[in-house]
């Protein structure tokens, strides 16, 4: 099976090398099994040598873009830096990119790479996920395309996608799962000493309201959420904050947010108990009510939804001090 890593035109080397590193490592591993290795690996590009974050490093491909007219699977890492500039920067590679689809291959973009897979069009009408700080960025630009809010792994037609940063590792492992076997690709999680288990980004996600929306009532209304999370906020009093009926206010809000007004609230009073979590000796019941939440049952079911964990385990995981509850 022939693997192809893509190398864009300044792309991150940290996204670069995992894939051909362990794709190569996973043929290690069948030989020790007694099996035959099965992965031949390559890197592609658009030139023989490509620079790589921000010219700090330079890599060399092993056949140009333009000279691959198959292969099984072609990887897509993300560029460095600014997501439009990392496109223009690739533009030449699109054409490939949906020809070798066109003939057989797998696609799969790692983190914001997303971006440039989404520009084939291919992901127009499928789920794809990229990394979280960049979702909303994603939505704008591509509004045909369904982004996995959260998720590390998605598959459609034979077009994979992870997460961000890190998470590109569990679509590595799961690449090699489904193409190798699942004692290959558990020999990789701990040789790399990888979690093969997990499937959100939630935990690690920080929640940035959407506001370039233009819409200047509405963010009024943002600054009213954010300024006073932990008061009781009625969607009549938010509606009534701009002279607008609940009907009108719930739709508005919705297309410029991306986030229903209660869903709002819900995210930014998580994101304060994140941050208190995260830095603060407050036990669970004391941050709980600094939030605005009084139901302890709710308060978990909420906290979990949103970053998928238990208060306990979020700050069992992050919190710089501990403090027994």
């Amino acid at each position: 099976m022939r693997i192809s890593v893509f190398v864009p035109e300044y792309g991150v080397i940290e996204a670069v090398t995992p894939p051909y590193r362990s794709f190569h490592t996973a043929n290690e591993f069948l030989i020790t099994f007694g099996k035959k290795p099965i992965f031949e690996v390559e890197y592609v590009g658009l030139n023989e040598h490509v620079p790589a974050n921000n010219g700090e490093y330079i890599i060399k491909t092993d056949r140009l873009l333009k000279d691959v007219t198959e292969t099984d699977l072609l990887i897509i890492p993300p560029t460095f830096g600014n997501t439009i500039k990392g496109i223009e920067a690739n533009a030449e590679a699109i054409p490939y990119f949906k020809k070798l689809y066109k003939n057989g291959s797998s696609l799969a973009s790692l983190c914001i790479g997303a971006f440039l897979l989404a520009e084939t069009g291919l992901l127009n009408g499928k789920k794809c996920s990229t990394h979280w700080a960049h979702i909303n960025e994603f939505r704008e630009r591509y509004p045909e395309v369904e982004v996995e809010d959260g998720a590390i792994i998605t598959e459609h037609d034979n077009i994979y996608s992870s997460g961000g940063a890190s998470s590109l590792w569990n679509l590595i492992l799961y690449l090699i799962e489904k193409f190798a076997d699942r004692e290959t690709a558990v020999m990789i999680s701990k040789y790399f000493a990888l979690d093969i288990g997990r499937d959100s980004q939630s935990q690690f996600a920080m929640f940035k309201g959407q506001r370039n929306h233009g819409d200047v009532e509405i963010q009024k209304v943002q600054d009213h959420i954010e300024k006073h999370y932990e008061s009781k906020i009625t969607i009549e009093s938010l509606a009534t904050l701009i002279n607008i009926s609940r009907r009108t206010f719930e739709r508005r809000f919705k297309e410029a947010t991306n986030n229903t007004s209660i869903e709002y609230i819900q995210r930014v009073r998580i994101e304060a108990a994140k941050k208190s979590f995260e830095a603060s000796r407050k036990n669970i019941s004391e941050i709980m009510f600094d939030v605005g939440y009084t139901d302890t049952k709710a308060f978990r079911d909420i906290f979990k939804k949103i970053t998928g964990l238990t208060p306990i385990e979020y700050r069992n995981k992050f919190a710089r001090v501990t403090n027994e509850v």
